[in-house]
């Protein structure tokens, strides 16, 4: 009995941290590429600023003829930003840096792409395919790191699948992937 009631509590405070967080129904976005359906949930109460400004450039159609631009075997695909012909989409203004928000650039998290300055991320995001501890800001060469706003919940296979196109240089920027890998449509679940 004693062994049994043990157990029990120990797994109450589990328990009541997944009712918070199904209760707390965190946003969840499609993303549709030509390679498959990559599903993410994003978490506001960590990055508000961050999720906010992705999902209005969800809601603005914005992603949709994007590419994943850059890919990286072993450490990351990015996207949102350039159009298969490699033209850059316009963009709203930057939004403040929020690295430490407490969510770690671990594989399959979801986080904004950024320039050397660091409040300077607008629409391009990326999805870690590897744990990149040396993005997180407690560890980051600049001090800042990178904010990461979410996690895939569906589709790791589709990451992993992009992750290891063939890449090539075009329009001189390298990385890109020789087939382009589009995303046809991105949407807001719930």
């Amino acid at each position: 009995m004693q062994i049994r009631t043990r157990l029990l509590l120990a797994a109450l405070p589990l328990c009541a941290a997944l009712s918070v967080q199904a209760a707390a129904g965190d946003p969840r976005v499609a993303l549709e590429t030509s390679e498959g359906r990559i599903v993410v949930e994003l978490a506001p109460d960590r990055a508000p600023i961050t999720v906010k400004n992705f999902l209005q450039y969800v809601k603005d159609g914005h992603y949709a003829g994007t590419i994943f631009h850059r890919v990286i075997s072993g450490f990351m695909i990015q996207g949102g930003g350039f159009t298969e012909d490699m033209t850059e989409k316009p963009t709203r203004a930057p939004i403040p840096l929020e690295a430490r928000g407490g969510l770690p650039n671990d594989r399959y998290t979801i986080a904004m792409a950024r320039t050397s300055y660091p409040h300077s991320a607008t629409s391009q995001f990326y999805i870690n395919v590897a744990n990149n501890d040396f993005l997180n800001a407690d560890r980051a060469q600049d001090g800042n790191g990178y904010a990461v706003f979410g996690r895939v919940v569906e589709g790791e296979a589709v990451v992993d699948k992009i992750a290891a196109v063939k890449t090539t240089v075009r329009r001189g920027m390298g990385d890109v992937p020789v087939k382009p890998v589009k995303i046809l449509k991105a949407e807001i679940l719930k």
